[in-house]
Formats: C-alpha cells, structure tokens, sequence
C-alpha cells in the first residue's frame, strides 16, 4: 500500500512539474492535427506540421492511403507541401494510435503568401508592421477534405494551432502564454471537420526579445562603464587636490 502511495505521488510530481516547465502534459489529449509557426517580425517563418494521415485526408483532401497498414511515401508527402516560396526542410513519419503521422518542417519566405499552397489554403494571414506595434491574424474556414471510411474517430480527438512569438505580447485571443511566448488556439476535430471558423489574433512588440535583451544588456555595460569612469576620475581628482595641499 505504501509502495502504491509512493508511486501515485510521484507520478502527481511529474504532472506538476510538466505543467509548471511549459511542456505539454502527458495526460493532454495529442492533436490529431497540428500547425506549429515559429513566427519573425519580417515575416519569414518556420512552419511545423504534424498531422495524422487520415486528417490529412479528411481535412485537406491529400490523396494518401489511410489504411495504417498501406505504406506511405515520404517523397509523396514532401511534393503535397512543395510549392513558391517555401522549402521543406524534413518529413517523417511515426504511428500513434495504430494510425500513420505525418511530421513536415517548413521555411517559410512570406507567411501572408502561405496560403497560396494547397495545404494552407483554408487560412487567411495577415502581418500589418506598425512603428508601435505589430497585428498578426490568421483566419482558419472551412476544411476542403475528402471523405474518410476506414477511419473511426471517438471524439475525443483535437485540432491545434500553437504560434511562437519572437517578442513581447501585448494582445492576444488564445486560451493563454505558454512559457518561451507559445501561444495555442484549438479545436475538436468534429467542428473542424464542420467547418466552424477559428480566428488567431495576436498583438506584439515590434521589437524582438533578443533585440530587446540585447539593447538592455549594452545599456548596462555602457551605464557600468561611465559609473566606473567616474570612480576613477574622482579619485585621481582627491589625489590630485591633496597633492596641492602639501606645503
């Protein structure tokens, strides 16, 4: 019984932990579909990926095998998100829940272009730079998705949306700021699948963290170093005072 207690508190430890560090949850339903921007300020962005194959399917109307047993292509998964302006930087495949996975890695040039690739066409983007701040919106409509028949879903599954802010948040509609500025919206896969709407918006610095921590950081060294140069300068300035005093 003791052993049993032990390992029950344990376990509530890590859970803890997990939640306190950022990560997600062990215990968290994961996303049967997920597009993850790690977004700049310029509008260069790097855009993740993971999705089942039969989400695929059923969403954005790949045409991939969704049978978990048919052997599926990563070159054909990689020439699905090819297109202007990006490069796809990797693709793997994994299986969870005796389903494929799909993991794409993109580098995006213009992410308001994104939606001119197939696989991004259900989403509307826009970055408007401001000199105080900078508006950032993605419209999520309607999936243009293919019938899936071989594939039972038990309503638990979830769509997610996670978005990496490169600098202070000043507003955003999310259900909150994971640490690192992650940002997540999500979705059941059944009013994904209905086509209910989703609107991402976020309000940000127009400066990133780095920049920011970087500006600080000189400020510093330049407010040490005149502070020094005035230590200095006073106590030559005493010595020198004294030195006249002397008869």
């Amino acid at each position: 019984m003791l052993l049993v207690r032990r390992h029950a508190l344990a376990l509530l430890v890590s859970a803890l932990a997990v939640s306190a560090c950022g990560v997600r949850s062990p215990f968290k339903p994961q996303p049967e579909y997920e597009e993850e921007i790690y977004l700049a300020l310029d509008g260069t962005a790097t855009v993740n990926v993971n999705a089942s194959i039969a989400s695929l399917v059923a969403l954005r109307g790949m045409r991939l095998p969704t049978d978990p047993r048919a052997r599926v292509d990563r070159a054909d998964v990689r020439r699905l998100f090819e297109g202007p302006g990006v490069s796809v930087t990797s693709v793997s495949l994994s299986r969870r829940h005796m389903r494929r996975f799909a993991h794409v890695a993109l580098d995006v040039a213009d992410v308001r272009k994104l939606s001119q690739l197939a696989p991004f066409a259900w989403s509307r983007y826009r970055l408007d730079v401001r000199e105080d701040a900078v508006d950032f919106q993605q419209t999520v409509g309607a999936p243009a998705g293919r019938a899936v028949n071989d594939v039972v879903w038990d309503g638990s599954e979830i769509v997610s949306f996670r978005m990496h802010i490169p600098s202070e948040i000043l507003y955003h509609n999310a259900k909150g700021v994971q640490r690192g500025n992650i940002l997540e919206w999500e979705q059941p896969l059944a009013a994904r699948l209905a086509g209910d709407e989703l609107d991402l918006q976020v309000n940000m610095e127009p400066r990133s963290i780095l920049y920011s921590t970087l500006l600080l950081f000189g400020g510093t060294i330049v407010a040490a170093a005149a502070m020094f140069a005035i230590v200095i300068w006073l106590i030559v300035r005493k010595g020198r005072t004294a030195e006249a005093a002397r008869p």
